[in-house]
């Protein structure tokens, strides 16, 4: 008879639940998302309908017990005891045929109490599938305390060559071969609750904290983003980025297999205008039978840059098709929508200069100087298999091509780039007249390292005085980066770029940090964002950059009377994003896999002197759902609670107020609803700004024949109010009411009866920096002259 435990699980939920159909009820956690949506194959799973579709297992002739129901349940209002037990198989039993299927993956979970006091402290229990004859497997198991219900559970794969005819489940306690020698020890009686057996289904929502309230890096914690490339736009910073999440495929033990890269043909975009607070704008479709590129296979490493073409200005996406070349596709805005302009990859084999037929085509970084001339950096690699000194520090392999009018094209040959341990990732900045290009060091292609170059897998850097160099090594100047395996205890690939915001520099990186913390310290080569303040010395050169976790100061406050989109956040725990309209539009987003206990956050939300309440749009999915808010930690007190009451299924408004809260804040957003499903989807938020302290009155009165409508205005702010009054007979504006001081017009109505009716006023003030807007409709009594 074979037997086998399941693998040991691990901790997070979705590595250790992810191996469980549904978790403890009761508040000992959440069901996982990957499994919670799947059906229970079990019928009757709670016994709350007795013993219907249960039996005693008889998978032998000595085997023998008794089932009854009983009200001491872990959950509901049954449960069932097992007595008289003959062996230690003999457990309450289910036939799964035709419910689950050879080569397919299932998570199980039991519940399961005994109380006998001459039993031992602990004892563990298994489920077991017996597909017939002799062949059992233990699916799921837990060692369980005497007196109390414990966990049984475990994630197994059915093998493919497995005849599934006659499968049934059951619990058991271990096999032994004479139990009624110790029936204490082996025969205990045992009560069993809400069994679980549902398919394993994959899912990359990461469940982990994977970023400390508090840290800056990784720039995001829900999914993955590598080869980071900022690009700066009316004053906010989009970063494009290779989407390891394509390739990341966790398996019930949680951890995905390695990043080949080999399927990702899509681009990720995130942006923020504060550094800290960032927005997932979801992936570009580019590459593959579903791109817009269908020509192009992969798209890793992206650049961006605009330009005005046509009088329009239009931005410019340059990727990677693996290492063989480099595309280009062309948007309306740095969201898009974007297109193929150019129908065919920009920079192969077939451009002139381009290649050596060792060199790879990848990696393209691009650059306009300030006289409009655009330029694309690419390449990489270059090992010619020699072992030679020369190959490894001089390897040659990445070029600088001039950049046509519509930047979709060349102008003219590739020029060698000639940097030392050159390897990949060509990137090129402007600061006080001079050309930095950075790139990617290589990990040594056999030969002896220059010491007097830069150390492996780091960031180094040229300088020149024209983009096109000549990039020789005369120029290198330094390291900016070491590899992250330096600060992060993860080494692998490095990748860069440099942005200017307000003024600063700012350096971007990527490093395995998420992946570790998934997994408790192993890495499968899924990489994150991060930033650093980049500075320099008095004569030009750079400061090395110290891979940390703290990332760079919030650079302004986040202003929460705007709508803020839901998928903006500081810190996180449990959730994902989805696109909620086609591939291609400008991306709208929302949080989606909403679980109990998962939350959300904004960093230094200015509230000025206050807000008055709070606003979301979401999708209700479960009934009896809620949003807890919290200020300055995520495990402070509740301060206000947004009843999630709007019709499942459907987008609706949902808000409380609030009283007390002003100036600045963290704003932790926590969920709440029933354990082991999908609460809610979660669009946008938005705080309610206070309202101005301004009164309006107003008459009508004759003068002569005709009607006088007369509007005041009154002004009880400590700062000066705009006003714009709004009647059928005319408009009139006050600008810079002082406070505590009244203005009125008369309005001539050129009639001899007007009906009652209203003024509208407008408000407006800057209070505690924030413009506050308040809208007044101010009555008037019907009038007749004669």
């Amino acid at each position: 008879m074979h037997r086998q435990r399941p693998p040991r699980s691990r901790r997070r939920r979705a590595v250790v639940l992810a191996a469980v159909g549904a978790l403890l009820a009761g508040g000992l956690g959440a069901a996982p998302a990957a499994t919670a949506a799947e059906p229970n194959l079990i019928a009757n799973p709670g016994f709350e309908d007795g013993l219907s579709g249960w039996t005693v297992n008889s998978g032998n002739a000595t085997d023998g017990a008794t089932l009854s129901p009983t009200g001491d349940a872990y959950s509901g209002a049954g449960a069932v005891v097992v007595t008289n037990r003959k062996t230690t198989g003999s457990g309450p039993a289910q036939d799964l045929a035709g419910k689950v299927q050879a080569g397919k993956t299932y998570t199980v979970t039991a519940r399961v109490k005994y109380e006998n006091p001459a039993s031992p402290a602990t004892k563990q229990f298994f489920v077991t599938m017996h597909y017939g004859g002799s062949t059992y497997t233990n699916l799921g198991t837990g060692t369980v305390p005497r007196g109390q219900w414990g966990l049984l559970q475990g994630t197994f794969t059915i093998p493919a060559g497995q005849a599934v005819t006659t499968p049934r489940v059951f619990v058991e306690t271990p096999w032994t071969a004479d139990p009624a020698a110790a029936p204490a020890l082996h025969l205990m009686d045992f009560k069993v609750d809400d069994v679980t057996l549902r398919e394993f289904t994959p899912s990359t929502t990461i469940e982990v904290l994977g970023k400390n309230p508090g840290e800056g890096n990784p720039l995001i914690s829900h999914k993955f983003g590598a080869d980071g490339n900022a690009f700066v736009h009316d004053g906010r910073v989009y970063v494009y980025m290779t989407n390891d999440t394509q390739v990341y495929n966790p398996g019930p033990d949680g951890t995905s297999p390695t990043n080949t890269y080999g399927g990702i043909n899509t681009i990720t975009v995130i942006s923020s205008d504060d550094l800290v607070n960032w927005t997932d704008h979801g992936e570009i479709p580019v590459a593959g039978p579903n791109g817009l590129a269908k020509y192009a296979t992969q798209s890793w490493a992206p650049a961006v840059e605009s330009r005005v073409v046509d009088g329009k200005e239009q931005f410019f996406l340059y990727f990677a098709n693996n290492g063989a070349a480099t595309g280009v596709v062309v948007g309306d805005s740095p969201l898009g929508p974007w297109r193929d302009e150019r129908g065919s990859l920009l920079i192969t084999s077939q451009t002139p200069g381009a290649s050596d037929g060792r060199n790879w085509l990848f990696d393209p970084g691009v650059f306009i100087d300030d006289d409009g001339q655009g330029y694309l950096y690419f390449g990489g690699g270059g090992n010619d298999g020699s072992n030679s000194y020369e190959n490894t520090n001089h390897p040659k392999s990445t070029r600088v091509v001039k950049l046509g009018a519509d930047m979709i094209s060349t102008d003219g040959a590739a020029e060698t780039i000639d940097a030392p341990l050159m390897f990949e990732a060509g990137h090129v900045f402007k600061r006080d007249g001079k050309y930095y290009y950075s790139y990617s060091s290589n990990f040594g292609f056999g030969g002896p390292i220059d010491p007097n170059g830069p150390p492996t897998g780091a960031i180094a850097y040229l300088v020149a005085d024209n983009p096109m160099g000549p990039w020789t090594p005369d120029k290198y100047a330094g390291v900016i980066f070491k590899n992250p395996g330096n600060y992060f205890g993860a080494g692998g690939n490095n990748h860069q770029s440099v942005f200017e915001l307000n003024g600063e520099h700012y350096f971007t990186y990527h490093a395995q940090t998420l992946n570790r913390r998934i997994t408790g310290g192993a890495t499968q080569g899924f990489r994150s964002p991060h930033i650093a303040k980049l500075e320099f010395n008095a004569d030009g050169t750079i400061k090395e950059v110290v891979g940390t976790f703290d990332g760079v100061e919030q650079i302004r406050h986040l202003d929460p009377y705007r709508v803020v989109e839901a998928e903006t956040i500081a810190w996180q725990q449990g959730l994902a994003t989805k696109r909620l309209n086609a591939p291609n539009d400008v991306p709208q987003l929302a949080l989606h896999d909403v679980d109990n206990g998962d939350w959300t956050s904004l960093s230094s939300a200015d509230f000025g002197s206050g807000t008055t309440g709070v606003s979301a749009r979401v999708k209700p999915l479960t009934a009896g759902t809620s949003v807890q808010l919290r200020l300055d930690d995520r495990t402070g007190p509740v301060v206000a609670t947004i009843p999630v009451d709007g019709p499942v299924g459907e987008w609706t408004e949902v808000g409380t107020e609030l009283d007390g809260v002003a100036g600045v804040h963290d704003v932790y957003f926590t969920f709440v609803g029933p354990e082991g499903r999908d609460l809610l989807e979660v669009d946008s938020w938005q705080f309610a700004k206070p309202s101005l302290k301004v009164e309006g009155d107003a008459d009508t009165r004759c003068a002569g024949p005709n009607v006088k409508l007369t509007v005041r205005v009154t002004n009880n702010e400590s700062a000066p109010v705009d006003f714009v009054v709004e009647t059928p007979y005319g408009t009139k504006s006050f600008d810079d009411v002082e406070p505590g001081k009244t203005r009125f017009h008369p309005f001539t109505t050129r009639q001899s009866a007007v009906a009652a009716g209203t003024a509208e006023v407008t408000a407006k003030a800057v209070v505690d920096g924030h413009e506050v807007s308040t809208a007044l409709s101010v009555p008037y009594d019907a009038r007749t002259c004669r």
